[in-house]
């Protein structure tokens, strides 16, 4: 015996151009039949979060599934499984142009259908919200639907067991390392890997090439110092590892869009004592002290 709850929906053209759309959502558990073989049109994000079972790929190979589990199911790619007694899963049906950005950031891997997952509970969490947000008569539906689409992807990528949520030991050391005056080359002799390798890891774990990552941190850093402080851009320029300030005009002004001076004219923030590092509590958010008249 299986319980199984799905709803389904057809999003508008309006509602495709925000990136996701969701087709459909659904909870099932027990003995469920065999999936396919079938071929879909759009994909299908399923999380395992009890249970075992398997998968067979295309090629007539059958990978054990094992809970916690993600299933990808992507577009024009035949797929086939089934669940042994126990099977817990959630799905979400999704399409839209941003599926091909989320896959080349390897959000999503169509050639890796089977994905190991530390943890299933923040994920079911955000399929929980989108079944809510189904129920009939909601007016908001296909907007908080897309959107939860976009954190259910990011909270498949923070709970993959491969990775760590917040990097792994390669990308925090290239965040610590990033302002130094170092090539990809020499970010990759201190790690005692390849260029090579270290490009696999860093595209495996942020989905980039390790100049584009670096670059990131460098440029993310620039924006706080511009819109925070007061230094001069030649000295923004030193602090995120440009000893040439015209260089680094240009390359912000190529990545950002605008000049430096330009950007910190839009988002000046200096503020009294000071700009804080320090990620903020949402439970004890920082405070500034009312300046009293003498």
């Amino acid at each position: 015996m299986y319980h199984t709850w799905m709803c389904y929906f057809t999003p508008g053209p309006a509602h495709l151009r925000l990136g996701l759309a969701c087709l459909g959502v659904g909870l099932q558990h027990g003995e469920l039949p065999p999936v396919g073989p079938r071929t879909l049109d759009h994909h299908v994000a399923v999380v395992v979060s009890a249970g075992s079972g398997w998968y067979r790929t295309p090629d007539g190979r059958r990978h054990p599934v094992t809970a916690p589990a993600l299933l990808w199911l992507t577009p024009g790619t035949p797929h086939h499984y089934g669940a042994d007694p126990g099977w817990d899963e959630c799905f979400v049906d999704f399409t839209g142009p941003a599926t091909t950005t989320y896959t080349e950031l390897g959000y999503i891997e169509p050639g890796r259908p089977v994905v190991p997952l530390s943890d299933a509970a923040a994920a079911r969490a955000v399929v929980a919200r989108i079944a809510r947000a189904a129920r009939r008569g909601n007016p908001l539906l296909e907007v908080e639907t897309g959107a939860a689409v976009h954190e259910l992807l990011v909270t498949l990528r923070r709970a993959r067991a491969d990775l760590a949520p917040d990097g792994d030991e390669v990308l925090q050391a290239l965040a610590r390392d990033a302002f130094q005056a170092m090539s990809v080359a020499d970010h990759a002799a201190r790690h005692g890997m390849t260029p090579a390798a270290l490009r696999t890891a860093v595209r495996r774990g942020a989905g980039c090439s390790p100049k584009d990552y670096l670059l990131g941190i460098r440029l993310g850093r620039a924006k706080e110092l511009l819109a925070a402080t007061d230094l001069p851009v030649a000295a923004v320029a030193r602090r995120v590892g440009y000893d040439d300030p015209a260089y680094f005009s240009r390359l912000f002004t190529r990545r950002v869009g605008i000049p430096p001076v330009r950007f910190r004219e839009q988002q000046g923030r200096t503020v009294p004592g000071g700009w804080s590092n320090r990620v903020p509590d949402p439970d004890d958010p920082p405070m500034i002290e009312p300046r009293h008249a003498p």
